[in-house]
C-alpha cells in the first residue's frame, strides 16, 4: 500500500498513470477538474495532495482511491461489496458523505 504521507511516492504513481495515458499535466488537470497549478505545486513539492485532490485525479483515471493506493495483491483481498461502496462513495456530495458517516457511526 502506498504511504499517504509520502508525497513523492504518490505523485510518482500519478505521473506514471498520466504518462501511460499519454496525457500532459494540463490534460490531467482538465480531466480531474482541478487547476494545472495545483498539479505543478504537488509535483514540485510545494504542496501535499489532499484526499479530495487525490480523489479527483483518480476519478480522471477511472479508478478509485483504494485501487490507486493498494497494490494488486492487496486488491485481491478487497471484496466486490467493498469496491462497490467506494465507487458509490466517490459519487456522493460532501453533505451526503457526512450523512452516510453519521449513519455508519450510529450503527457501532
Amino acid at each position: 500500500m502506498l504511504d499517504l504521507l509520502n508525497n513523492k511516492e504518490i505523485y510518482e504513481k500519478v505521473d506514471a498513470l498520466r504518462v501511460k495515458k499519454g496525457w500532459t499535466l494540463y490534460e490531467l488537470a482538465t480531466k480531474a477538474g482541478i487547476s494545472p497549478q495545483t498539479l505543478y505545486n504537488w509535483r514540485n513539492r510545494l504542496s501535499s495532495p489532499s484526499l479530495s485532490l487525490l480523489d479527483a485525479v483518480c476519478y480522471a483515471f477511472g479508478i478509485t482511491v483504494i485501487d490507486f493506493l493498494l497494490d494488486e495483491e492487496e486488491l485481491i483481498n478487497v471484496t466486490n461489496d467493498q469496491k462497490e461502496l467506494v465507487r458509490i462513495w466517490n459519487t456522493l456530495s460532501a453533505d451526503q458523505k457526512k450523512s452516510v458517516m453519521n449513519i455508519l457511526k450510529s450503527m457501532k
